[in-house]
């Protein structure tokens, strides 16, 4: 088994049959998520991510993933390839390249800031580029957290995982509020009856970088310039009419400015 097509198309249990095809090196079983995850490595040195629904919850998200999937490629965007039935659950599974790195938390992330400018600037456009491609496919970011960037310090690159909240836009808020890290989130998403569109996103693209280009969580020691300050200052006003129009428009601005 060494591509998407060798993959079964059903399963009478997922962690079973990993054992029986390769050795499974992790595996991730508390999520917030309601998934249960694992790392398996083939007997010809490929690895593969698999992500198991285990409540109503996760299924629906996973599912809303697999939409999203299939509508947006980016090779910064570590894709969903393949979707496994389970049948003992009814559920699904996915399966995605493993990728190395380490998500952006803690000391990855304070390893992260102690990069080159040049490197943390180089992240922070690919971010920006996958959003292009989000916002060319008429789709719209939740959950854009710092979980979501994996950084490969031996490449000096990084990859967007785990986007399985990004839906298609715009639409009304529902609930109380969106999923997410109060830090990435806009304002319009803590209201019920909120629109929740691209602007919302140029929003979180805004925090993103102000994040990343900080030499710390208190964000008081900014590494870019005044012109990067001033754009994501405008990405991330209150009223959304106020902020840039789109992704376009403020990756334009950002890379004027850098």
């Amino acid at each position: 088994m060494t591509g998407d097509a060798d993959w079964p198309r059903e399963l009478p249990a997922v962690e079973p049959y990993l054992r029986t095809v390769g050795e499974v090196f992790r595996a991730f079983r508390e999520q917030d998520s309601g998934c249960v995850s694992y790392g398996v490595q083939l007997p010809d040195g490929e690895r593969w991510f698999v992500k198991e629904a285990t409540t109503p919850a996760a299924q629906a998200s996973l599912d809303g993933a697999w939409t999203f999937h299939r509508a947006v490629r980016h090779q910064a965007i570590v894709p969903q390839l393949h979707r496994i039935t389970v049948a003992d659950s009814g559920r699904t599974a996915v399966v995605m390249p493993w990728i190395h790195g380490e998500t952006l938390y803690g000391p990855a992330r304070a390893r992260f800031r102690a990069l080159p400018l040049a490197s943390v600037l180089r992240a922070v456009d690919r971010v920006l580029d996958a959003h292009l491609a989000v916002e060319a496919a008429g789709m719209v970011a939740v959950d854009l957290y710092d979980g979501a960037f994996l950084y490969d310090f031996g490449a000096d690159v990084l990859h967007l995982i785990d986007l399985d909240e990004y839906r298609p836009g715009p639409f009304v808020l529902q609930s109380d509020r969106l999923p997410g890290s109060a830090r990435f989130m806009a304002p319009e998403e803590w209201h019920h009856g909120a629109r929740i569109d691209i602007r919302t996103t140029v929003y979180a693209l805004g925090r993103t970088a102000r994040l990343l280009l900080d030499a710390g969580d208190a964000e008081r020691a900014w590494r870019g310039t005044a012109g990067q300050l001033a754009v994501l200052e405008r990405a991330t006003r209150v009223d959304p009419a106020e902020r840039f129009v789109g992704v376009r428009e403020f990756t334009d601005a950002w890379r004027a400015a850098t």
